[in-house]
């Protein structure tokens, strides 16, 4: 075989390589992608039917109930225009309560009362925008605790003095 050749097969080879393990990545991919609906999206028809998918909303006030066995719940999401029940069996986020944010990831599934029941296997309680991690809050009043106690617009010069450049 003449040396243009091993090139050319050896190039081939590669390209070949590359591809199959673009596919896999692809493959992959596709299997764990996981989309978002709200409830309305859900009663319009618009989720997958047969895939797992993720639904998220407020929980409706005075819609949960858990079932004799402890570790089973039953809650309705929604977005202030449809309703979702969901079924969760196991242990509940901490922030998890009425009127917060949830998201749920799982299936949809018959409900013997005609309207969709969506079958969590995951519930994430989802805090609100004022939520401060406490180290971060602590920080923040460490700082303010340190503007109020030296000046409160440093000089140039106070700067210098400090070791900051101004």
């Amino acid at each position: 075989m003449k040396p243009r050749h091993k090139r050319l097969t050896l190039v081939l080879l590669g390209l070949s390589g590359l591809g199959l393990a673009a596919w896999f990545v692809l493959s992959a991919f596709q299997q764990n992608l996981v989309f978002f609906f709200t409830p309305t999206q859900i009663q319009a028809g618009e989720a997958p039917a047969q895939r797992s998918f993720r639904v998220g909303g407020m929980v409706e006030a005075g819609s949960h109930r858990r079932e004799a066995d402890g570790i089973t719940h039953s809650f309705v999401v929604t977005d202030t225009a449809q309703r979702v029940r969901v079924s969760y069996q196991g242990l509940l986020p901490d922030l998890f309560q009425e009127g917060k944010g949830v998201v749920a990831q799982g299936r949809l599934q018959a409900n013997a009362t005609g309207g969709p029941l969506f079958v969590a296997d995951e519930v994430l309680a989802k805090h609100d925008e004022n939520y401060m991690p406490p180290e971060a809050a602590y920080a923040l009043e460490q700082g303010k605790a340190a503007r109020q106690s030296g000046p409160s617009n440093p000089t140039p010069a106070d700067l210098v003095q400090q070791g900051a450049r101004p």
